[in-house]
């Protein structure tokens, strides 16, 4: 398990290192001090991917079209 700082992690090391802490808790060959640890370190990746998730979908656009079916521009795609 990494020491990183997860508000600087990208997705993609957050959801790595998140797979890495459940399986050692699932596998339950840690002390109860360390799976605490471990479950503490968890959450604050699971809130950290939730949110880059979040902005990411907040990002996402779809195209809108005029009457004559060519593309108008875009807009944000609501209710994600």
């Amino acid at each position: 398990m990494s020491d990183a700082d997860v508000s600087a992690m990208s997705f993609e090391q957050a959801m790595k290192e998140l797979e890495g802490v459940v399986g050692r808790l699932e596998r339950g060959e840690v002390p109860l001090d360390e799976s605490i640890r471990l479950y503490e370190r968890g959450a604050a990746l699971k809130e950290r991917c939730a949110k880059l998730l979040k902005e990411a979908e907040e990002r996402v656009e779809k195209i809108t079209l005029g009457a004559d079916g060519a593309p108008t521009g875009t807009v944000p795609v609501e209710g994600l």
